[in-house]
């Protein structure tokens, strides 16, 4: 009987080895299994790093790793892709340099140094504009195969349809009004000898807007807004209604925009 005890405590004993001994293996080969995944991750990250490095990565400050950086988030740093526009201050600038080598404009006053022929019509003009009836400028249309140009940005075929069109009203009284403040401001005589020989009402039509004084601007501003006349100096020259005469008497043009 102590003989079978000895025996079967052997047993156990052999039985608590065979565990230990098998625990004791299972996590040696957990702890070999482990540690090639740890060092495979560390040289993952040593080699990302050495990559960023020969790439000439610089590591961004207060950014996480691994966002994309926006080189459009600061505008000082970002680099314009086109040229930046010029600004109204800008355009004027350019105006005044165009206008720099021309000669000086001569603004007329006095009707009386205009051709007769040139005062008649201007007096008719100012008659018909006058009388509040656009019918009345049908007769000083000049026809045949030079008329008198309409650039108004409308072509009604009739002359004077068209001009009622540009108007703010259905019967043309509008322009009408325009046409006699037009007609009271200075001139200039433009193309001297030539067949575009014209007398041109405003001067502004030929005058630099950037070389105006304090009295030729009030006398703009009488036609147009102090807007319009920002918008002008933007585009650099005067952009309303203007009337031309040739020096024979015929009414030339009337004409607005640029």
């Amino acid at each position: 009987m102590r003989k079978a005890c000895q025996t079967g405590a052997k047993a156990t004993g052999l039985k608590n080895n065979v565990k230990t001994m098998l625990v004791c293996g299972w996590m040696a080969s957990i702890a070999v299994i482990a540690l090639p995944g740890s060092s495979f991750a560390l040289s993952e990250l040593q080699g990302g790093a050495k990559d960023a490095a020969q790439q000439g990565q610089q590591p961004q400050t207060g950014q996480q790793p691994g966002l994309p950086t926006d080189s459009t988030s600061d505008p000082k740093s970002a680099p314009s892709a086109e040229p930046q526009q010029a600004t109204p201050a800008d355009k004027a600038k350019g105006a005044a340099a165009e206008a720099a080598p021309h000669t000086p404009v001569e603004v007329i006053y006095d009707i009386s140094k205009a051709p007769e022929p040139v005062r008649k019509l201007r007096e008719k003009l100012v008659e018909a504009a006058a009388s509040g009836d656009p019918e009345r400028l049908r007769a000083l249309l000049a026809g045949g195969n030079d008329p008198t140009a309409l650039a108004l940005g409308n072509d009604n075929g009739d002359p004077i349809q068209t001009i009622k069109s540009v108007s703010g009203d259905p019967d043309g009284l509008e322009v009408l009004a325009i046409m006699l403040d037009v007609l009271s401001t200075g001139f200039v005589h433009v193309n001297a000898g030539t067949p575009e020989e014209a007398y041109v009402w405003p001067y502004f039509a030929e005058k630099p807007l950037t070389t105006l004084t304090p009295p030729e601007k009030v006398e703009l501003l009488r036609l147009v807004t102090a807007g319009d006349f920002e918008n002008m100096l933007e585009v650099g020259n005067y952009n309303f209604f203007r009337i031309g005469i040739a020096p024979d008497g015929k009414w030339k043009f009337f004409t607005a925009g640029d």
